[in-house]
């Protein structure tokens, strides 16, 4: 595994995107940028294809295969928050339906 500098992974991000300064950054617990990041990355991942319906993907995904994987990771990441925010239940299982 290649040994990436904190610099590229931590520092750079959270300048750039989220425009903490270097003395907040200095200020901060490691544990706590790691937090931010996760988060920040959750919430591109929640949110990156809003907007596109099923049928834009599809026609983006002629040109661009990897759009069809990066679009089912969006639907999850999605469906898994609607659940934790109880606006989305569980689907049942067939077996579940009928009472096995």
């Amino acid at each position: 595994m290649v040994n990436i500098p904190d610099a590229v992974c931590i520092y750079i991000p959270l300048m750039k995107d989220l425009g903490m300064s270097w003395s907040e950054i200095k200020s901060t617990s490691r544990k706590e940028l790691e937090g931010i990041l996760s988060a920040f990355s959750e919430y591109n991942k929640i949110h990156s294809f809003d907007g596109y319906t099923d049928k834009d993907v599809n026609e983006m995904a002629k040109n661009n295969p990897e759009i069809r994987s990066k679009y089912g990771t969006y639907k999850e990441a999605n469906r898994k928050l609607e659940e934790r925010l109880g606006r989305r239940r569980k689907v049942k299982g067939f077996k579940e339906l009928l009472g096995k």
